[in-house]
């Protein structure tokens, strides 16, 4: 025997080493022990490199073995090996770490990373074994085999092997309750999970079990656009395809690598979660990047690799890190260089991808300065006006951000030229431009298609183009918009209508002798009669148009500074906004219906003697006007369908009777 001692700890130089206590994940002792190896791997390849070994380094591989009748799981690779010293070092002095000291040694001579900290992940073994052993030649000349074990306790063995192959075997005596790794399928998929993309053919029974190849590590001129979709397809199987991807490798003044893909939004994803997944020299780490990447980048899928991120401290200390907090800003910026660069390029690409990105890039422009600066000019908005844009198939684009200046390349083919025509999209500036001499600096725009659609036709067929902020981000960012834009108005169709849209010959109305009123004074004390809502504003006007029939009656309309106050209100006291009684009706003198309706009333309202069947119809009439003018605006309840199907069932009860005489 060549010792026996205890091992020396120097829990100021690492966090607390404790059995059971090292990950609160047991199956992480995987990911530590293949990582060493693979590190010993790497290293016989440095040193061979820089002339200190002479002999074949052979092909490199880890082979992973289980024996259920002794209940062990053993891991082995070719790599360097080590001394009796070396062990002592690096096993029983757990302050030290060979990782460090070797890569210090030999920094410069060659690309390949050391993954870990051996002497620290190697512990993590005593979470599922009773006893570990390791059994280890080392590359140098004339070296000792030896054989060092340790039951978990401070005592350890160390003595001299018959071992004759060069490299290290790692051989865990499981406890009782661990044995789930004698399982091939459980090695199997901790392999996947964790150790699939480093770049060592990983054996378990003579079968290689891991892909080897990380794509983020390739140049991006050996990847097809098949081989990025793939690597999607793998990482997220039974998801759409992306609508594009980045590729960001760079090595200053962090290292990081990655691909990010965006994905096409779902109902069903939470948005909130991230789904970028976190590795570190190939080595898987965690299933998202939340405290690294940007929140309004949570929805973003695909990898990102860096040796500059802390893993083994706390959430909050990695989200006050710097560096981390560089790293997040530096991504933010990839994305926004990659979003202009698509819409001053391939703006029919852009637009085709804007109902995905569009949510979560507004909210990126609300909750990041830098961001905002970035892309403020290229928010895009879904407009009324016929403009000539495209939507390019639905083909994904490759951008990939190369090291060298900082360039990106596109490696897309061009859309085909006969894409099916999409609606138009615009920027505010264009918006603001194009409508300069008609409403300079003045924006109508419509939050509801459906609801609001007789506003918007009202808009259109007198030529003022509306835009549609539908989103449900919309109603926040509207506000930011005002916010940037101070010297434009921002109005709702719905709020109230711009004087193009009203006839504005009202002088010369007829006065009726009689009454001595106008007939758009006579409607006005007609509805207010009929309606007897006090906190109602009715107005008359007659709205524009070649074609009366084809314009409503009467319109709601909100204003907009009690509508906002209105929805304010109820977003602190977490309720849905009510429909306020103090509204606007608007009276379309100009409709046919509205003109026959004063035709046929005038007789009643000049006598004023009771109420006749005429009375009633016309009161009947304002009530089902009103009425249709709110569907527009709001839903009725039950009671309020109940009323409304009962005032219609009337109404033409009573206009077929007259019909019938």
């Amino acid at each position: 025997m060549l010792e026996q001692g205890t091992i020396s700890i120097h829990t100021e130089n690492i966090f607390p080493i404790i059995k059971k206590s090292l990950y609160s994940d047991h199956q992480i002792f995987l990911r530590e022990l293949v990582s060493n190896a693979v590190d010993a791997i790497q290293k016989l390849k440095m040193v061979s490199r820089a002339g200190d070994y002479a002999g074949d380094i052979g092909e490199p591989e880890i082979e992973i073995a289980i024996d259920k009748d002794k209940k062990t799981l053993s891991i082995s690779d070719n790599g360097i090996g080590m001394t009796a010293d070396e062990v002592k070092k690096y096993i029983n002095q757990v302050a030290f770490s060979s990782a460090e000291e070797f890569i210090h040694k030999y920094e410069g001579k060659s690309d390949q990373p050391i993954i870990g900290h051996f002497g620290l992940g190697f512990y993590s073994s005593f979470m599922v074994a009773q006893k570990v052993e390791i059994d280890t030649l080392s590359y140098q000349e004339g070296a000792q085999a030896v054989h060092w074990s340790c039951d978990g306790s401070p005592a350890f063995t160390l003595e001299e092997s018959p071992r004759t192959t060069r490299g290290t075997t790692i051989i865990l005596s499981l406890q009782g309750e661990e044995e789930e790794f004698l399982e091939s399928a459980r090695i199997k998929n901790l392999v996947k999970t964790y150790c699939d993309f480093l770049p060592v053919p990983i054996k378990l029974d003579g079968e290689v079990i891991n892909k080897q190849k990380a794509p983020w590590r390739e140049s991006p001129s050996n990847l097809t656009k098949e081989d990025y979709l793939e690597f999607y397809r793998y990482l997220y199987p039974f998801q759409e395809e992306p609508l594009l991807w980045v590729h960001l490798n760079t090595d200053y003044p962090f290292i990081i690598n990655g691909i990010l893909y965006f994905p096409k939004m779902r109902p069903d994803v939470d948005v909130t979660k991230g789904q970028i997944k976190l590795f570190c020299n190939q080595v898987f780490v965690s299933d998202n990047c939340e405290e690294i990447i940007p929140q309004f980048l949570m929805p973003m899928r695909g990898v990102i690799d860096s040796t500059d991120i802390p893993l083994n401290v706390s959430r909050s200390a990695l989200q006050g890190d710097r560096t981390v907090r560089r790293i997040g800003d530096y991504i933010a910026k990839k994305v926004g260089d990659r979003l202009k660069e698509l819409f001053r390029d391939n703006r029919e690409q852009y637009i085709s991808a804007w109902k995905d990105l569009g949510t979560f890039v507004k909210f990126g422009v609300l909750n990041d300065e830098k961001f905002k600066k970035q892309i403020e000019d290229i928010i895009v908005f879904r407009t009324t006006a016929k403009l000539t844009e495209k939507v390019a198939a639905e083909t994904p684009v490759v951008e990939v951000q190369s090291s060298d200046g900082d360039a990106w390349q596109d490696v897309t083919p061009s859309p085909s030229s006969d894409s099916a025509p999409s609606a138009p999209y615009t920027t505010l500036k264009e918006y603001l431009e194009r409508n300069k001499e008609r409403n300079e600096n003045r924006v109508f725009y419509s939050t509801d298609e459906a609801t609001q659609s007789t506003y918007i036709e009202l808009h259109k067929n007198q030529g003022l183009e509306v835009l549609f902020m539908d989103s449900f981000i919309d109603t926040h960012f509207i506000n930011f918009l005002e916010r940037e834009y101070q010297d434009v108005k921002f109005t709702r169709v719905d709020s109230d209508l711009d004087n193009t849209l009203l006839e504005q010959d009202k002088d010369k109305e007829i006065v009726d002798p009689k009454t001595n009123k106008t007939r758009s004074e006579t409607i006005k004390e007609l509805f207010e009669k009929s309606l007897n809502k006090p906190k109602l504003n009715i107005r008359t006007e007659a709205l524009k148009s070649d074609d009366p029939h084809g314009t409503p009656p009467a319109i709601v309309l909100l204003p907009e500074i009690l509508r906002r106050l209105r929805e304010m209100n109820a977003m602190m006291q977490q309720q849905s906004a009510e429909f306020p009684e103090d509204h606007i009706l608007l009276v379309n003198t100009a409709h046919p219906l509205i003109q026959n309706l004063a035709n046929i009333n005038q007789g009643s309202i000049i006598q004023g003697n009771g109420e006749s069947s005429t009375d009633q119809l016309v009161n009947l009439i304002c009530q089902h006007v009103y009425d249709l003018a709110l569907m527009s605006q709001k839903g009725f309840d039950a009671e309020g369908m109940k009323s409304f199907v009962e005032r219609s069932n009337e109404v033409l009860t009573k206009l077929t009777e007259q019909a019938s005489k």
